[in-house]
């Protein structure tokens, strides 16, 4: 259903540091991994994931740490992806392609975190571009597709992870949105490292909940 967006701004998001070196990234993307294997991934995902050593250790309930990630990007590959599309990135977003050169398995409904080099301004991707048609279509999205139209897609699913590089706080960090087009729903973080934050706090939430079952 496409109708005026609500956007929220999720309190607890002020109070995360953000990450910024691909040292901080790397540790972190280490304990999001470990947690989503073991509170999101389903049967069929775990062995694709994990090994058989890794399959006995889950069972065992011994920690399991899988890489999620790709290899990191290169700052060649950085800089030609911030040239193509005429910005440089935020330092959470360096920070994070230096370490991983994108990601999957990621918590609800984004698919994963686009390679450097796949990184597209929204209105030029394919899915991008037909929502903002769509959006543009019906009264009352004006804000929504003005959003769209200046924003970044890093990354995409059913929803979509957006970057808006006209929005910049005083850490140099660009304001980050969770857009769910079926819903009209826009969720604005300060960083995209608040919004990578969000996904690993629900895990965590979730695993709280069954520890105490």
């Amino acid at each position: 259903m496409t109708g005026v967006s609500e956007t929220t701004e999720p309190e607890d998001n002020e109070v995360t540091a953000v990450l910024t070196t691909p040292e901080e990234w790397r540790a972190f993307l280490e304990r999001y991994g470990e947690l989503y294997v073991k509170v999101r991934a389903d049967e069929e995902e775990l062995a694709a994931l994990l090994d058989d050593d890794q399959l006995e250790a889950l069972d065992r309930e011994e920690r399991v740490e899988p890489w999620l990630g790709e290899a990191p990007a290169g700052e060649e590959a950085l800089v030609a992806s911030e040239e193509r599309l005429g910005v440089r990135f935020p330092p959470s977003v360096r920070g994070f392609f230096l370490a991983s050169d994108g990601w999957t398995h990621l918590e609800d409904w984004v698919d994963g975190v686009h390679p450097c080099g796949r990184v597209v301004w929204m209105r030029d991707s394919e899915a991008g571009g037909r929502v903002t048609e769509t959006y543009a279509s019906i009264p009352g999205n004006e804000d929504d597709v003005r959003l769209f139209r200046r924003s970044i897609e890093i990354a995409r699913g059913e929803d979509f992870w957006l970057l808006d590089p006209t929005d910049v706080g005083p850490d140099g960090e660009w304001a980050a949105y969770e857009f769910a087009p079926k819903y009209g729903d826009t969720t604005k973080y300060p960083s995209f490292s608040a919004l990578f934050h969000s996904g690993y706090a629900s895990m965590a939430e979730d695993e709280d909940e069954e520890d105490m079952d």
